[in-house]
């Protein structure tokens, strides 16, 4: 099968503002499209988009899940030792990672992030008017994962240029990479101070994962840099994706009054935000041989980007993909990934979302947009910067 082109840029800023016709496009192109801007291949549908998930002996992250080849030129940036690894290397970095976020651990935060959630929200309803960016969707992350983790409570918003700049070093050396690193000069020292053994409380995640050096599960060097790769998944993400369901919620009013209606559906409500918006759009993979990918020839070293967002609204998987509904059956979706790098902090993620979009399902009857909502321009993130609403108590 021939391999068409496109001259499509998912780089930039029309793109960030609009994807969706661009992502149409690629889907309809064709199983896997070359991207001519970054002699790159492309894959849009969610079948090829999972096969590449989930076969990490072909499509390797251990060549850098950015733009750039490890293999062929010298990493602009640290390579992740927990996402940027394959096997073996990788089964012992996740392997810690997921004691520490075990199920019973992230049980364990129900109640305290429950409390949390019920406060602010109060507070916010008191406010009646607000910005739902910095003041729920950033504030509530903000608050309870740096806690969890054991991490001291000043500058924690240190944490969001810091994951700014490393979700945009994932692609082009462009503008908003520049931005990023100019905006990150001070967090940056800050994040690999906080990394320490010493500066991170007893019982927190991040020692739990300093505590793997001692049982030679990780080495001294390495959990450090583990505890930052959690840093870094664990607030971005989940503020793009409280920030989706909140926008969700107030555009379509008939889905919220279903959530008041039964608040046992907040962790779908967010679920199906994640695939509606998808905060995570792109993700790159390595083919480590030649490889047959929806009857397309993939050549060895060729860098593959996957579009989840694309992915996760395909028509071909999808009923009514375009509409947000929160009482779809959302499994299968790639919002948070899928295979052996799947992201490891998703339950700590949808315990997050759920509390937060609960806690609105009790104290508010409607979510009004009262000003323009602005995007935030990320190379591989999708979010909102800005969303203006008014609560309408219940």
């Amino acid at each position: 099968m021939a391999i068409p082109e496109s001259d499509i840029d998912p780089f930039c800023a029309a793109f960030f503002e609009d994807p969706h016709p661009a992502q149409e496009a690629l889907r309809e192109a064709g199983p896997v499209v070359r991207l001519t801007r970054y002699g790159v291949l492309a894959v849009a549908r969610h079948a090829e988009v999972k096969a590449v998930l989930d076969d990490w002996q072909a499509f390797s992250s251990a060549r850098g899940v950015g733009i750039q080849d490890f293999a062929k030129e010298k990493p602009a940036r640290p390579p992740s030792i927990v996402l940027e690894t394959d096997p073996p290397l990788h089964d012992r970095t996740r392997k810690v990672q997921a004691r520490v976020l075990s199920p019973a651990a992230i049980a364990a935060l129900r109640e305290p992030f429950t409390a949390a959630a019920e406060a602010l929200v109060e507070g916010l309803v008191e406010r009646r008017e607000f910005d739902a960016i910095p003041d729920l969707a950033e504030a509530y992350p903000l608050e309870v994962f740096p806690d969890a983790m054991g991490m001291p409570r000043g500058n924690r918003r240190h944490l969001l240029p810091w994951g700014n700049l490393v979700f945009n070093s994932f692609g082009p050396a462009n503008d908003y990479l520049a931005q990023a690193i100019e905006g990150a000069k001070e967090a940056t020292p800050w994040v690999f101070e906080q990394s320490k053994r010493e500066n991170l409380s007893a019982g927190g995640f991040g020692a739990g994962i300093h505590a793997a050096a001692d049982v030679g599960e990780l080495t001294p060097a390495e959990t450090p840099q583990v505890v930052r790769s959690v840093l870094t998944a664990g607030v971005d993400t989940t503020v793009s994706g409280i920030g989706a369901a909140v926008y969700c919620l107030a555009r379509y009013p008939g889905q919220f009054a279903r959530l008041r209606a039964d608040p046992t559906l907040a962790r779908n409500a967010f679920e199906e935000a994640v695939r509606y918006e998808s905060p995570v759009q792109t993700f790159f993979r390595t083919a480590t041989r030649d490889v047959d990918l929806g009857g397309a020839a993939v050549p060895e070293g060729s860098k593959v980007l996957m579009f989840l967002g694309a992915a996760n609204r395909d028509p071909r998987r999808w009923e009514r993909p375009d509409e947000y509904d929160i009482g779809r059956r959302t499994p299968g979706h790639v919002g948070f990934g899928s295979g052996i790098h799947a992201c490891v902090g998703m339950a700590l993620a949808r315990l997050e979302g759920e509390c937060v979009l609960a806690a609105l399902a009790r104290r508010v009857a409607r979510v009004e947009i009262t000003g323009t909502p602005r995007r935030r321009y990320n190379n591989t993130l999708r979010g909102l910067s800005s969303l203006p609403v008014r609560l309408h108590a219940a």
